[in-house]
């Protein structure tokens, strides 16, 4: 007897990395139930997937109560604002899909017997005092700074996901994401990568916050959904980082994008905002070690595709 394809609901499915997951569940046989209130999603992300038999599509805020009256085998919850420029503009929306989507998700979860995942992020260690981070350190966050509606929305998300597995033996994953870029991404959102590329693209100078010494570490969305994959389909339990440990200065990722774009932009310098981290590199021993997984898409060759896509936008 042929066996019934699983079937997954993804919350935030119009989104950035929402609908890169949907392409790669369809792309491993899954039937998609996506859900999204478009508040920072967009048509345009799941727009080919219209007509595709095994992808479904519900609009409707996560905050609300989830109703699917059909079988769920795995519940990947990534709905939330997620850059700063949403969640400063979005703060209570933001807190409450947090939690409140966090819960009915859950909830969901725990009515179809399904596996959940919960789309965490290195927002959680706030301003790190460790580095690289690993996935033990509790983090050095400020509740209530302007940060703090993304980043506690998130601490929580996490603790409500550890009390249903704990009271309610829930199968649950948690992924801590760190800085992801890749077509699908908005212009406009705020985000040093969608910043930097629209300034250079229109040879408008880039804007670097402070002497641009702060570090991150940029990894391609289809090695991050790849990682979050196979982390949903492990055995693991406990919250795990997916990232590339590849630390760049801001510096010196404005003149690399200033270079991939033959941009003639000139680099101007703003103070740095609050809270803004000054370090941020994940410890991925856990999934090089747990999952096999590391990314393999090198910063040009990502670049490349991502400049080509904003080229399309602007």
């Amino acid at each position: 007897m042929k066996k019934k394809p699983p079937t997954s609901v993804v919350t935030g499915a119009a989104g950035f990395l929402g609908s890169h997951l949907s392409d790669l569940l369809l792309a491993h046989g899954h039937k998609v139930i996506g859900i999204d209130n478009f508040v920072t999603g967009t048509v345009d992300n799941i727009s080919h997937l219209g007509g595709n038999p095994n992808f479904k599509f519900i609009q409707q805020d996560v905050s609300e109560f989830i109703f699917l009256n059909e079988p769920v085998d795995y519940v990947w919850h990534f709905a939330s604002p997620a850059s700063p420029i949403d969640y400063l503009e979005l703060p209570i929306q933001t807190l409450k899909v947090g939690s409140l989507g966090t819960h009915k998700a859950l909830g969901l979860a725990k009515n179809k017997q399904a596996r959940f995942l919960l789309a965490s992020t290195s927002e959680i260690y706030g301003d790190p005092l460790v580095h690289p981070q690993t996935e033990d350190y509790w983090g050095n966050v400020n509740p209530i700074g302007p940060r703090g509606c993304y980043d506690e929305a998130k601490r929580f998300a996490e603790a409500m996901t550890m009390a249903y597995h704990r009271e309610h033996r829930v199968e649950t994953r948690i992924v801590r994401i760190f800085n992801t870029y890749g077509p699908r991404m908005r212009l406009n959102d705020g985000r040093v990568v969608p910043s930097f590329i629209s300034q250079a693209l229109k040879n408008k100078p880039v804007t670097v916050f402070g002497e641009g010494r702060q570090t991150r570490s940029f990894c391609y969305m289809s090695d991050l959904i790849e990682g979050i994959y196979r982390l949903m389909m492990s055995r693991y339990d406990q919250p795990m980082n997916i990232g590339n440990s590849s630390e760049l200065t801001m510096l010196e990722f404005a003149r690399e994008i200033i270079r991939a774009t033959g941009s003639r932009s000139k680099i101007v310098f703003k103070p740095l905002p609050q809270d803004d981290p000054k370090q941020r590199q994940p410890d991925i021993t856990r999934a090089r070690k747990i999952l096999h997984w590391m990314p393999k898409v090198p910063l040009n060759r990502g670049l490349t595709d991502t400049i080509a896509y904003f080229r399309t936008k602007i």
